[in-house]
């Protein structure tokens, strides 16, 4: 049953018991703009990965059990976003609800959480990128940075990519089935750029922007669900691109100077960031 006063988001991702990543970071995000939220946690995890040390608790079970009773409860979504998956037992799981959540007309965004920087993250192998490329191929929405699109693409990862590698690359992750796509972190000839396609049929939009350096975990987390939100509220993927890479900028930058940056981003202090919805005027690449 959906509710008849909002949107119902499920969130499958991580939860972290210290830091503002996966869930943690994700469930403000979408309390601010008005979204009621399901989480279905794929591991518990002590702390972020950044601090080098933590423990995992793998929740596949919990969340059979858990799909067991909202099917009984006939529970539906009009969304859902998944990040962090622990296994492809688990990957299986959630591609299979998907899909039959897809039929009523769910909405399926899927962030492939593998690696960034041109490599995988603590706990991440060879293994992960196949149950991966399966739920991508059944997204609506897919938004991998670009270390990830290579993984999904095979294609070889570099510093810098020819605007003609980024098309091959998009190419590539349309043939796995997603129909639309968000490559962020993309650096062009020198250049960063986040890369939004509605479709393959469409051009890809390269939308420019400022690198800060400065690494927080869960950034992606929190653009993610930024972008999600405003597409399910206007309909317009390049449109919400656009302003959710405006309101993590001026969010990194507020907490550019924070002490302890492995913990992420104290993001709930933003709600006026994350609502505004003013557009700007960006400079594509043509």
């Amino acid at each position: 049953m959906k509710s008849k006063n909002s949107s119902q988001i499920l969130l499958i991702n991580d939860m972290a018991g210290y830091g503002k990543v996966a869930l943690s970071a994700m469930i403000p995000v979408f309390s601010h703009l008005k979204f009621e939220t399901f989480n279905l946690p794929t591991a518990l995890i002590s702390n972020t990965l950044d601090y080098g040390r933590f423990d995992i608790l793998d929740t596949t079970e919990y969340m059979q059990n858990t799909l067991q009773v909202w099917n009984e409860l006939s529970f539906s979504f009009d969304a859902i976003c998944t990040g962090f998956i622990v296994s492809e037992k688990q990957a299986s799981l959630v591609s299979e609800y998907c899909k039959e959540q897809r039929k009523t007309g769910t909405y399926i965004f899927v962030d492939p959480i593998m690696g960034d920087n041109g490599k995988r993250y603590h706990g991440i192998t060879e293994k992960t990128i196949p149950y991966m490329k399966r739920l991508c191929s059944i997204a609506d929405v897919i938004v991998p940075n670009i270390t990830e699109a290579c993984f999904l693409s095979d294609h070889a990862i570099k510093d810098t990519y020819s605007k003609y590698e980024i098309e091959e690359i998009t190419k590539r992750l349309h043939e796995l089935g997603a129909k639309a796509l968000i490559i962020t972190s993309t650096n062009i000839d020198g250049n960063m750029f986040t890369v939004a396609k509605n479709s393959a049929d469409e051009p890809s939009i390269f939308l420019p922007y400022e690198e800060i350096p400065v690494r927080f975990p869960g950034t992606g987390d929190i653009f993610m669900s930024m972008t999600v939100g405003h597409y399910l509220r206007s309909g317009n993927l390049l449109k919400s691109v656009e302003t959710a890479m405006r309101q993590i900028e001026r969010i990194i930058k507020a907490n550019r100077n924070n002490t302890d940056k492995y913990k992420g981003i104290p993001i709930e202090q933003f709600g006026e960031e994350i609502t505004d919805e003013k557009t700007k005027d960006y400079t594509y690449l043509n």
